[in-house]
């Protein structure tokens, strides 16, 4: 199959009037993939836009993106630019930095129900395959790039995974194209770079097909992992389907593996980062602690919480800030350090109420209808209301009496004392 009718049949699939973007760094492959998709947009009309990351890490930068423009301008195909700046700081690596800002970027340019394609191809593949067996990687990690996958609700697509380097420089030789080298791609002291130039020649000069078979090893891989998640489904299924709520007796009930597999699994589904494995294992030693204790394992990006028999994924809850209060009339919409909260609160008398909302204190007690004057925190425990999300109640005082306590987050009222009541109907 020609470059250019796979192209076409990539485009072909995209549904019609879906807008396809293609992520433009001014190499041979980017470059390729955008003149082969404005060509193949003459049989399979689509709305078509390139995007350009200007990351500004060396001084040819500028030119990059100066033959971007160029090659949009000749191709008749909208371009946007997009600055980034990477944070060296971040403990990612350069390369880890610079894909972080770039993803970023995706995200900010590319609209939900969009498709972004990259130009990755099997040489690329095999790198990522190589390296993610040198970090000593799972499957996941050894799959290495997706062919396709949804991605925050956008499309993300790589129409030449399958083909090999050689075969796109012999196709824009072909054609003419010109295209830019970034010269950072000779620095081996990158790893990927290592791998590119002194490692993958050395293993293609002993088994010529290395490329290919590395690339093979992966898409295996891949197909390993997409059971696994079926496997992690059914698991989930059977302990009551909540990826965020997971019951520590049926965990102990599972294999080894599989507790961790899940663990992973659920992760995926919350859209929270996966433990290290270190860090995986340390959660799941705790599963069998004691009642009543506050289990919380911590890594970047998530947290685990065992509490009531249960483990609790959440990425880390965003506390209130210290001091913050605010006056409220009880009929306008509330607005909070954590969301607008759209709720009422009046004297079930129909006098006027002057309010102020404001966090936790501790000690605070509610006289509630027909039970008398209550501990809040004893109330909480009875409701039910996790001990790490307590903390981001509000209560609400007449003068200084505690009248009502609401949840920001979830944006419902937990208590009133008597004497109060939410009148939804005053907000129509």
């Amino acid at each position: 199959m020609s470059l250019q009718c796979r192209i076409d049949r990539a485009l072909a699939a995209t549904p019609p009037g879906r807008c396809v973007w293609v992520a433009l760094s001014g190499g041979l492959d980017s470059s390729l993939l955008l003149t082969l998709t404005a060509e193949a947009c003459r049989r399979h009309p689509r709305p078509l836009r390139a995007l350009h990351i200007h990351h500004g890490l060396q001084s040819g930068a500028d030119g990059f993106e100066r033959h971007c423009r160029r090659l949009c301008s000749r191709l008749g195909v909208p371009l946007f630019v997009k600055p980034v700046t990477v944070d060296r700081a971040a403990g990612q690596g350069l390369e880890g930095a610079a894909r972080t800002a770039r993803y970023a970027a995706f995200a900010e340019r590319v609209a939900p129900g969009e498709t972004l394609w990259l130009a990755q191809h099997r040489n690329d593949q095999a790198e990522t395959f190589l390296l993610a067996a040198l970090r000593g990687s799972g499957v996941r990690g050894l799959a290495g790039m997706a062919a396709c996958r949804d991605w925050r609700a956008r499309r993300l697509e790589r129409p030449l995974l399958g083909v090999a380097r050689s075969t796109l420089e012999a196709e824009g030789g072909r054609q003419g194209l010109a295209w830019v080298e970034d010269p950072s791609n000779d620095d081996q002291s990158l790893d990927r770079n290592f791998l590119r130039h002194a490692v993958l020649p050395l293993l293609a000069s002993r088994w010529p097909h290395a490329g290919a078979a590395l690339s093979h090893s992966a898409a295996l891989a891949g197909e390993a992992d997409a059971l696994l998640a079926e496997l992690a489904e059914l698991d989930l299924e059977r302990l009551g389907g909540d990826p965020a709520r997971l019951p520590v007796g049926g965990l102990e009930a599972l294999s080894d593996p599989r507790r961790r597999l899940l663990v992973r699994y659920c992760c995926d589904r919350l859209g929270l980062a996966r433990p290290a494995a270190q860090r995986l294992e340390t959660l799941l030693a705790q599963l069998g602690a004691r009642e009543g204790a506050e289990v919380r394992v911590a890594w970047p990006g998530a947290e685990a919480r065992i509490w009531r028999g249960r483990l609790h994924l959440l990425a880390p809850p965003e506390p209130l800030p210290a001091g913050w209060q605010a006056e409220w009339d009880g009929r306008s919409c509330l607005s909070t350090p954590l969301g607008e909260v759209r709720v009422s609160l009046d004297r079930a008398d129909g006098a006027a109420v002057r309010l102020k909302v404001a966090p936790r204190q501790g000690g605070e007690r509610l006289r509630l209808p027909g039970r008398g004057r209550r501990d809040l925190k004893r109330l909480l425990q009875e409701l039910g209301v996790p001990p790490w999300e307590r903390g981001r109640l509000l209560v609400v005082r007449e003068g200084d009496v505690p009248v009502a306590v609401i949840d920001p987050v979830n944006k419902a009222w937990l208590a009133f004392a008597e004497g109060w009541v939410s009148r939804r109907e005053s907000l129509e």
